[in-house]
C-alpha cells in the first residue's frame, strides 16, 4: 500500500516535470489549420492581419488556430498547461473552455511534414483528426 501511495504522489510530479521542459528540436505547430486544404477559405478568415474561424466553420469539418500556448477551435478555447516535445510529436495537457464549462484534455499532436498534423485526444472515446496548415 505504501508503494502505491508513493507512486500516486510521485508520478504526477515526474510527468509535470517532463511535460514542462522545453525541447531544443520542437516542431512548429503554430498557425491556422483545417481538416482539409480545400476548405481553408470556408473555415478560416484573415481580417486586419488577424486569423479567426468563420461562424460556420464546423459545417466544413472545423479548424484550429495555434498561437504558442493558446489553441482556438471551433467550439473550444484552450490553454496548454503542461507539455512535452519530442521532435515531431507534441504531448500536452490543455485546459479547455466551451463557454459553459472547463475541462482538461490530454492530447498528442504529430507533425507529418511541414503542413500536416494528426491530433489525438485521449479519453473514454479516443478521437484522432488530421489537419492541414492553411496559408491565408
Amino acid at each position: 500500500m505504501r508503494i502505491l501511495n508513493y507512486f500516486a504522489t510521485t508520478l504526477p510530479l515526474l510527468f509535470a516535470a517532463m511535460f514542462s521542459s522545453p525541447s531544443t528540436q520542437a516542431a512548429d505547430f503554430n498557425g491556422a489549420w483545417a481538416t482539409d486544404a480545400s476548405v481553408c477559405s470556408k473555415v478560416l478568415v484573415k481580417k486586419d492581419n488577424k486569423v479567426s474561424l468563420t461562424p460556420d466553420a464546423e459545417l466544413y469539418g472545423g479548424g484550429l488556430i495555434v498561437e504558442g500556448s493558446r489553441v482556438t477551435g471551433t467550439f473550444q478555447n484552450c490553454r496548454i498547461k503542461l507539455r512535452k516535445d519530442d521532435g515531431a510529436n507534441f504531448h500536452f495537457v490543455a485546459a479547455c473552455s466551451t463557454g459553459v464549462m472547463v475541462s482538461e484534455l490530454q492530447v498528442t499532436a504529430e507533425l507529418v511534414g511541414d503542413d500536416k498534423m494528426t491530433l489525438s485526444v485521449a479519453g473514454p472515446v479516443s478521437i484522432e483528426t488530421t489537419y492541414v496548415r492553411c496559408s491565408l
